[in-house]
């Protein structure tokens, strides 16, 4: 206990957004020192001895369906809740020593933003996982919680602030009002199923298989949600399904928006459902303060706009989608008396 204190005044209080795709970490009086992927590879051992981390982050993602049978490239968040423990473990421990500098003795207080339909049992997996890799004292906050914090709403106040964080694994709904999430709902729909929708289609129409790197790439370059938008077009390369062999083919903006009907289809029925059981005080709040969009997967080109159509509502995009989650956990870091009163017990 004693030691615990001595390193903990030798530690930088941390903030950290464990996204399935990617892992942000925001370091009190520092800012944001850390994005990286959320993949480790691994060197599975042939001694009996389990397995040997290689690299964490964009190393470990340049390897992403590119290594030999002994080594994996591993995503260990699966829909925003641990999928491995232990390898969530290595991949906290690589964050924490990198954010104090390599340093062995560090005992930092984390904040970890995780979403709002997480188990008590995935609760005390991510705290668990915290304090093996080093955390002195571990706080939870919601990710739409943490996401309106850091787009700059009051959430303390008496009214209502609706946030739609769309993430690498789920999409997650809430309204906000005194500190608390009045109306919440989540859908296991983002980037991810996004890119998996973009395999499936190339699949389908051009016989060809393609990787998630691909598929990603694609989805920033081309991908729309609009049928307004002005059509583009992009060269890809996958393999062959019938001859087996690698093929190019080009596909247009138009046949991505067709690819990604669904997961937009199930992000916008996530909205109308929370929209649905949100009391009707709070309800005129959202109507005059509009819905405020946070995440990576809210940079699809005219998302915005297909949900403003859709609800009828003000749609806002916080300056920066990709870290407002991350922001709102550092603000709260900073300002301990509300991270008391915001995170989950």
């Amino acid at each position: 206990m004693f030691l615990d204190k001595i390193a903990g005044m030798f530690s930088q209080d941390l903030a950290i957004d464990l996204g399935t795709a990617n892992t942000l970490v925001y370091s009190r009086g520092r800012g944001l020192v850390c994005s990286e992927p959320s993949v480790v590879a691994v060197l599975d051992k042939n001694d009996g001895k389990g397995q040997r981390v290689l690299a964490v982050g964009h190393d470990a993602k340049e390897m992403l369906g590119r290594t030999p049978g002994s080594i994996r490239a591993i995503r260990p968040i699966k829909d925003g809740v641990i999928a491995d423990f232990e390898v969530t473990e290595a991949m906290l421990r690589y964050f924490i020593q990198r954010a104090h500098n390599r340093r062995k003795l560090a005992r930092p207080r984390i904040v970890v933003c995780v979403p709002p339909c997480i188990t008590s049992v995935e609760k005390r997996a991510v705290r668990e996982s915290a304090i093996s890799a080093g955390a002195r004292e571990v706080f939870l906050i919601e990710e739409p919680m943490a996401a309106a914090i850091g787009a700059g709403l009051d959430v303390t106040a008496p009214t209502g602030n609706m946030v739609v964080d769309i993430g690498g694994g789920t999409t997650d709904v809430a309204v906000i009002s005194l500190s608390g999430i009045v109306a919440s709902r989540s859908v296991r729909t983002g980037g991810d199923k996004m890119d998996e929708a973009i395999i499936n289609y190339v699949k389908r129409k051009y016989n060809m298989l393609i990787g998630e790197r691909t598929a990603e790439a694609i989805k920033m370059g081309i991908g729309t949600a609009s049928t307004e938008t002005v059509t583009s077009s992009m060269e890809i390369k996958g393999r062959d399904l019938v001859a087996g062999i690698p093929k190019i083919v080009e596909t247009t903006s138009d046949e991505i928006r067709e690819a990604l009907v669904e997961p937009i289809h199930a992000i916008i029925e996530t909205v109308h459902l929370t929209l649905e059981k949100t009391p009707p005080e709070l309800a005129a709040d959202i109507v005059d303060r509009g819905i405020m969009l946070v995440g990576g997967g809210s940079l699809l080109c005219d998302l915005d706009q297909v949900l403003r159509d859709e609800t009828k509502l003000p749609i806002l995009r916080s300056e920066d989608p990709y870290t407002a989650v991350v922001h709102g956990a550092g603000k709260a870091l900073d300002n301990l008396s509300l991270l008391r009163e915001v995170a989950l017990g």
